[in-house]
């Protein structure tokens, strides 16, 4: 967990599930398994297994520990619907997240039909949560624009989108449902080019249909240097936040106490080794 994030549009992050598997393009460079990777082998590392998945459930009361309410990307390093996360598993972070109701949650996948299908199934009960943000990444036409319909078709209060890296000119966009749309261009070795005029168009869109509009970067090899300015200002827009009172610390322990006598650590143990 990171208290202190340097990705531009969140606070912390979380991760209860650590490594993936590529399923489309916008997967090509990733910066997760790129860290991850750096770390195999080293013995007692969070990544000594690289970037394979594993489940971390000692990680999963974490929230409970946080003094104060924040954004919280979930599993910045992972992907919660990817096949060999058991249902069961996430249903475990979603009861943290609705429990832990001080901050609020990015929840981000590719994998955009097991997110719809659960949330009208085993996750439903979180479904009305307006401090759970559930989205989609959108890297090009072909993969990334079906994802918003997946999406949309899911019963979540709060949608939002991760345009990044942005691959291509997406065209027209229908963003109905939606409620926040996030750009942005790879960074990095290799990183494949954004053109201006791409991110324009999907502003532009946003703007006509009232969607709160988030430039992240410009990216390229060296990310700082081509900054984060789009036609000279920074576009830094959100959804509305829920506020909540965080509980006191003593309360915080009960709930993480509480919580962790649920989870069913035998149908953990397959994926921990």
């Amino acid at each position: 967990m990171s208290l202190n994030s340097h990705i531009e549009w969140t606070d912390a992050t979380w991760n209860p599930v650590r490594g993936c598997t590529k399923i489309s393009p916008g997967c090509k460079h990733c910066y997760a398994e790129t860290f991850a990777e750096r770390f195999r082998g080293v013995k007692d590392h969070p990544y000594e297994q690289g970037f394979d998945l594993r489940l971390v459930p000692e990680k999963l009361a974490e929230p409970f520990t946080w003094r104060s309410a924040k954004l919280v990307f979930v599993n910045s390093m992972s992907d919660l619907f990817q096949p060999g996360v058991p249902d069961e598993y996430a249903a475990a972070v979603t009861r943290v997240m609705l429990t832990a109701n001080w901050h609020t949650y990015q929840v981000l996948t590719k994998r955009s039909e097991k997110l719809r299908d659960l949330l009208a199934g085993p996750l439903f009960f979180a479904a009305e949560a307006k401090h759970i943000w559930w989205g989609v990444s959108v890297e090009d036409r072909h993969y990334g624009l079906p994802r918003i319909d997946h999406l949309r078709q899911a019963p979540a209060k709060v949608r939002f989108l991760s345009i990044e890296p942005l691959l291509e000119d997406l065209g027209e966009i229908d963003l109905s449902g939606i409620h926040w749309v996030i750009v942005g261009g790879e960074s990095g070795p290799g990183a494949r080019p954004m053109k201006q005029e791409w991110v324009t168009s999907i502003r532009d869109q946003c703007r006509e249909q009232g969607v709160p509009f988030f430039f992240k970067q410009w990216g390229g090899v060296r990310k700082a240097r081509a900054g984060r300015l789009l036609e000279g200002r920074t576009y830094d827009e959100y959804p509305a936040r829920v506020a909540a009172r965080v509980p006191d610390r003593e309360k915080c322990g009960e709930f993480a106490e509480a919580f962790r006598e649920t989870i069913p650590q035998e149908s953990l143990l397959p994926l921990r080794t």
